[in-house]
């Protein structure tokens, strides 16, 4: 599954990757969880130009009686998006990248949980692929979600680990290539198969891993030590070349 990630990223460098104006100043994000908004880009289908915007974490389908729903669908498995009905209609329709650049694992040590940090082994931002929804509430619910007011969230696909992530955890999100990126955003393809070939893991030797402090475990913690390696001594940084 991908649970927490970062992106510490300038507006104009995700500007440029993404090729997609105009792109707001975000606050560094060492510690990205569930439920808060986070980065995307989506496709405009009557400008068919890609916009940024942000997005709750966490797909509210549309059929939805309460937004609570969303904190139980932050992953979609990517084996079976096709056929779920949370997820069906938006894996057809509403596609988006969902920017990062880099995410968190947890691996069991002696009855413990080890974060690890993975990104790619040039530093630069990615994008998962994710699905978008539009939920809105047509009444006063229990949870106290304001009548009519619209939500528009996202969940990130996950699929089966590569050889890096094996050893960690079975699965990993989704890391698109760019010149997937216009296909994957492109509502008119809604062929399963054709958007199946993308759902793939992320070539191995092109990422890099770490193990990091624990203060990832609460998302409260958000600064940079999220990401420091715990020592390069004690715990060498994984890649495979």
């Amino acid at each position: 599954m991908c649970g927490r990630f970062t992106l510490n990223q300038s507006a104009a460098a995700l500007a440029e990757v993404f090729h997609v104006e105009p792109v707001v100043d975000l606050a560094a994000g060492y510690n990205i969880a569930p439920t808060q908004m986070v980065a995307t880009v989506l496709e405009n289908p009557e400008s068919e130009k890609r916009e940024f915007k942000q997005l709750y974490w966490g797909l509210i389908p549309s059929w939805a009686k309460d937004a609570g729903m969303g904190a139980k669908l932050i992953n979609a498995r990517a084996e079976t998006v096709a056929e779920k009905p949370s997820f069906r209609s938006a894996f057809k329709h509403r596609r988006c990248l969902v920017i990062a650049d880099g995410f968190y694992e947890w691996q069991r040590q002696q009855g413990k949980k080890q974060p690890f940090y993975f990104r790619l082994q040039d530093g630069q931002p990615f994008a998962f692929a994710g699905l978008w929804e539009k939920w809105r509430c047509l009444r006063q619910p229990e949870a106290g979600t304001p009548a009519n007011e619209e939500i528009i969230s996202c969940t990130i696909l996950t699929t089966a680990a590569n050889e890096l992530l094996q050893p960690i955890h079975e699965r990993m999100p989704v890391i698109l290539k760019p010149e997937d990126y216009d296909l994957w955003l492109d509502s008119q393809v809604q062929t399963s198969q054709t958007l199946q070939q993308l759902l793939r893991p992320y070539p191995a030797p092109a990422m890099t891993s770490y193990p990091v402090s624990t203060l990832v475990n609460n998302s409260r913690h958000n600064s940079p030590e999220c990401i420091i390696p715990l020592s390069e001594k004690n715990a060498p940084i994984n890649q495979l070349n």
